[in-house]
């Protein structure tokens, strides 16, 4: 139990002190720390993941931080992309599931890795309008297949294509997490119940916790270190995290 605490309290120090991509442990953690099945871990990932997405929201939205807008343009499409991508989790096993969660992390990786995206501030015009649309329909996909919210991907497409300054696309990814999350879960339970199996209640309230605590305490250490060299650090650790879980998913699925 105590590596449980570690973890999660690990997941909110990271979404702190980076701003996304503490949700994409989240999975890995349950797996193979909790002992979790693959299915249970994603779908409890959901309701850890919009919890503390939730907490960054509401503060972002006080400090008039996110965009209402642009919370509209990508949560509907993303909402429904959400709810197809947990129904097609339903089509396919657990093993196939971590197979794409690896490649979603080394995706994740490499936009830790690369160097940061400017803040634009530019009028978005009707073209990178629709092309958020559909971006959000994507990231809804992804959310609703192997349970991570997306932040990493949400974060430079608000900020390219919305013309969103950093700190308002990040106020505005939370938000849309909190829904895609919610449409994911709510699907998940679901598949769930046909599948006679249970969401641990008492792991995932230790991790809205312990992460929301974690989430506070890394915000306050990051104004401490130098974020640039804290990306790239993360950055290699999910390559890691990505080639360890490929090799213990890719033999289930040959």
């Amino acid at each position: 139990m105590i590596l449980a605490w570690a973890g999660a309290i690990t997941v909110g120090l990271s979404l702190g002190l980076l701003g996304s991509g503490g949700s994409i442990l989240t999975v890995p953690i349950l797996i193979y720390v909790v002992g979790q099945s693959d299915k249970v871990a994603i779908a409890g990932s959901l309701a850890i993941v919009g919890g503390i997405a939730l907490f960054g929201a509401v503060n972002y939205a006080r400090q008039g931080l996110v965009s209402l807008r642009f919370v509209l343009l990508f949560g509907i499409p993303g909402i429904a992309g959400t709810y197809a991508g947990a129904l097609a989790s339903s089509r396919v096993s657990g093993a196939v599931q971590l197979v794409v969660f690896a490649l979603v992390m080394g995706l994740a990786s490499y936009s830790m890795l690369k160097p940061a995206a400017g803040e634009p501030g530019h009028t978005p015009d009707s073209q990178s309008v629709l092309i958020l649309v559909a971006s959000g329909a994507g990231v809804g996909v992804i959310t609703g297949f192997v349970g991570v919210g997306g932040g990493f991907l949400l974060v430079p497409a608000l900020a390219i294509l919305g013309g969103l300054v950093m700190h308002r696309a990040v106020g505005t990814s939370l938000a849309i997490i909190v829904l895609n999350s919610a449409s994911g879960f709510y699907k998940h339970l679901d598949l769930l119940k046909t599948a006679h199996a249970a969401i641990d209640w008492h792991i995932i309230g230790l991790f809205l916790v312990l992460g929301v605590a974690g989430n506070f305490a890394g915000s306050l250490v990051a104004r401490r270190i130098h974020h640039a060299h804290l990306r790239r650090l993360f950055g290699w650790f999910l390559v890691a995290m990505c080639l360890y879980i490929l090799s213990r998913s890719v033999p289930q699925v040959i």
